[in-house]
């Protein structure tokens, strides 16, 4: 038999689903309505819960990664790996200029003075 984790809902929720059940009018089918809500509930966790876990895993094997690579005496390539497998998202500033450059080249959306403004606003912001 397979071993599954125990995934329990919070005592507040299973009398919410209790009273929603309840209140529907159907009083010999309010097991059936709450065993529905529990299994949904449960499905929606075990989802996220493995999710987390598949990250953690996916961490805890980079830094390892990163580690033997230090061992063995290659200082700079466990930075560059890192930064190759968890690249940073884009500054603000970056996506501003991206979106610029979209709309500024299209003439869609800005005109070329309104590109000239933002251009020159983003050069005078500092790199984040």
């Amino acid at each position: 038999m397979t071993d599954h984790p125990t995934i329990t809902p919070p005592l507040e929720l299973v009398q919410e689903w209790y009273q929603e059940a309840s209140l529907s009018g159907a009083p010999y089918e309010y097991e059936q309505q709450i065993a529905a809500r529990a299994a949904q509930w449960g499905y929606d966790q075990r989802g996220e819960v493995n999710e987390a876990k598949l990250q953690k895993a996916r961490d805890q094997e980079l830094k390892e990664c990163c580690e033997w690579l230090k061992r063995k005496g290659w200082e700079y390539i466990p930075d560059a790996l890192r930064a190759a497998r968890r690249p940073k998202p884009p500054s603000l500033k970056e996506q501003a200029w991206k979106l610029l450059e979209c709309y500024g080249t299209s003439g869609v959306k800005l005109t070329a003075d309104q590109c000239n403004t933002i251009r020159h606003a983003l050069k005078a912001l500092p790199h984040d």
